[in-house]
């Protein structure tokens, strides 16, 4: 079997199913990675449907443009410039976003991407390849404390501290440049295994989501969804570890909230503005039959909401 696995969407069904798709609806899918949810949305179109998928990801929109559906509007940025990108376009407001976060199958098995401590590849992890520091350039001038910070805040890892020294002293030695030197220098710094996981796992995860900044895109990109959502219109978020959906479940809850206010202050609860979102049912989870065959699904968190009519 080729090294290389297709990436296969999570929760396919239920996420579209989830945005309650209209055939003459404008969509938004925020992350195209290799189609698989864009094509499930596009096959529930009508001809004056549109879907508009964005990737930060060169190789994604390559993908994309094989599509060949005049209904596919292609944005290569990161989904945080959604507000920017749909006022170029035109599009004032749309019927649905679904975002699928984080990493894809394809650039976690592309060795010269650096995401995997299973290769031994040169440290990059960018989603998009095309701009900004690699996690080699970046290990090559952070301080221990910034180091630790970031292993620790988006790896939840406790021995981030050990292993930001650890890293500190081998860099005197020359650059730390690859996913084997740094899943070696980690193994040696964690004194305790979790069973069933490479040491380095919480690392790498920790520089991924650092480099790309992936918590501030989720941060900033939310509130601009509910803005573009029509009335009605449905907000689908796939998370796959708990920093992601943490960020979505409290911001999913607080929109579907009156706001709240001083408690002697004189107003009542009736003269309160309406939330922004209403939930839609709970939380859902792939079910075991897709964790058999796709063991990467396993986390996935699939949370839905749906835009009032307040303003």
């Amino acid at each position: 079997m080729s090294l290389h696995r297709a990436h296969v969407s999570v929760l396919l069904s239920e996420a579209v199913d989830a945005l309650a798709i209209r055939a003459d609806g404008i969509y938004v899918d925020g992350t195209f990675g290799r189609g698989g949810h864009s094509r499930a949305v596009l096959a529930r179109l009508g001809p004056q449907g549109r879907l508009i998928a964005f990737d930060r990801d060169p190789a994604a929109i390559a993908a994309g443009e094989a599509v060949g559906d005049p209904r596919l509007t292609l944005v290569h940025s990161a989904f945080s410039a959604l507000d920017e990108e749909l006022a170029r376009l035109g599009v004032q407001t749309v019927d649905g976003v679904l975002l699928d976060l984080g990493v894809s199958s394809p650039q976690l098995d592309d060795a010269a991407r650096g995401m995997s401590f299973r290769f031994d590849a040169p440290l990059d992890m960018r989603m998009d390849t095309s701009r900004g520091q690699t996690v080699a350039e970046w290990l090559a001038e952070a301080s221990v404390g910034e180091i630790t910070e970031v292993i620790r805040e988006y790896g939840e890892e406790r021995f981030a501290h050990a292993i930001a020294k650890a890293i500190a002293a081998a860099r005197a030695g020359g650059a730390v440049a690859t996913t084997g030197q740094l899943a070696a220098l980690v193994e040696k710094a964690v004194r305790t295994r979790e069973p069933g996981q490479h040491p380095a796992t919480r690392t790498f995860q920790a520089l991924r989501i650092f480099i790309n900044q992936e918590l501030e895109e989720l941060s900033r990109v939310l509130p601009v969804c509910v803005s573009r959502l029509r009335s009605g219109g449905r907000l689908a978020v796939i998370s796959f570890h708990s920093l992601e959906d943490r960020i979505v479940k409290r911001f999913m809850r607080d929109e579907s909230r009156p706001p709240v206010l001083p408690r002697r202050l004189p107003v009542r609860a009736a003269d309160l503005p309406a939330p922004r979102l209403q939930l839609v049912g709970k939380a859902m989870r792939p079910g075991e039959a897709e964790v058999a065959a796709n063991p990467r699904a396993r986390s996935a968190v699939l949370r839905v909401a749906e835009r009032t009519e307040a303003p």
